[in-house]
């Protein structure tokens, strides 16, 4: 009887043993679950304590610091912000300038730089466009004409978690294709008629070409007379010249005539003597600050007696070459 209940003894202690083990393995599994869940819900809780997310960009400004007759020097100004507790590389910047959906120029910027934590910065992408590969392409774009552009930007930048991202830009815009200014020397204006020295003024055209106005600043020339430079100077003068207009402008020269050699001769025989002036206007217009060269060759001049009570406008209409110098013929006696 002894014998036969063992068995059973046996059996139940190994059913106990399983059941204890069962509740253990079931515990230690719900212990681990719940330090998985607790690891997670403070995963969670950290990601979003930290806060990391996209960046933002947008193009703040484009200037133009340098734009004369070849070029335009053009800076387009990105404000990127980094909302996230680390510093994000920037890794490249792709741009493309285009005018009526064709490309005027295009480029990469590698490494450009990093984002700091939580900041922000403002990346310069400066862009040439030079206008003889612009004109040579695009045989309709003219001199002294005003183009619309687009800029187009492509920021990628690497954000922690997020991994790569594209931060697509655009920002539109007008750009002059400059025109230099036509100059004519008009007249001449004597004030003090001498060999020595003679003081006079220089009665000058300008016309503007351009699709913009022209404020002008300041102007420094140099005249000939034949092959003889009769001298030159810079002059601050504030006219305006309208787009597409004309102005008027004196400016004084001071020379001696004795170092004019055979010029001065012919024009006293009236037989007229050539004269080239050279020279740059500065001028301010809507697009920024330009230095335009000026310049006239191949003119005539001859010299003319004054006609009395008629003034030196009152030029006869058969007088050769565009300009004559009002003067008096007794004055070279």
């Amino acid at each position: 009887m002894a014998s036969s209940d063992k068995p059973e003894i046996v059996d139940r202690d190994v059913k106990e043993k399983e059941r204890k083990e069962d509740e253990k393995d079931e515990e230690k599994g719900g212990f681990i679950d719940k330090v998985k869940d607790f690891i997670h819900d403070i995963g969670e809780k950290i990601e979003g304590a930290i806060g990391f997310g996209k960046p933002t960009a947008d193009v703040s400004d484009i200037h133009i610091p340098l734009i004369n007759l070849e070029k335009a020097e053009i800076v387009v100004d990105v404000l990127i912000k980094n909302p996230n507790p680390v510093p994000i590389p920037l890794i490249d910047i792709n741009y493309l300038i285009e005018s009526d959906g064709r490309k005027l120029v295009s480029g990469l910027i590698p490494d450009a730089g990093t984002i700091r934590a939580h900041g922000e910065e403002t990346v310069k992408i400066p862009v040439h466009l030079v206008y003889d590969d612009i004109k040579s392409t695009y045989n309709d774009i003219k001199p002294g004409s005003i183009i619309p552009y687009k800029v187009r930007v492509e920021l990628i930048v690497d954000v922690p978690i997020l991994g790569r991202l594209t931060l697509p830009l655009e920002k539109t815009g007008e750009i002059p294709i400059p025109y230099k200014p036509d100059i004519d020397l008009e007249k001449i204006k004597f004030e003090r008629f001498s060999f020595e020295e003679t003081v006079a003024v220089l009665h000058l055209k300008l016309e503007n070409k351009n699709d913009f106005d022209l404020s002008l600043n300041t102007l420094d020339y140099e005249v000939w007379l034949s092959d003889v430079s009769i001298g030159g100077a810079e002059l601050e003068k504030s006219t305006k010249i309208d787009k597409n207009g004309i102005s008027y402008i004196d400016i004084p020269i001071t020379f001696r005539p004795k170092d004019f050699g055979s010029a001065l001769w012919d024009m006293i025989r009236g037989k007229g003597t050539g004269y080239t002036m050279k020279g740059n206007i500065n001028v301010d217009t809507p697009f920024g600050a330009m230095k335009l060269p000026i310049s006239k060759e191949g003119g005539t001049t001859r010299l003319k007696k004054n006609k009395e009570d008629r003034g030196d406008d009152d030029d006869d209409d058969d007088d050769e070459g565009p300009c004559h110098i009002a003067t008096s013929l007794e004055d070279l006696a």
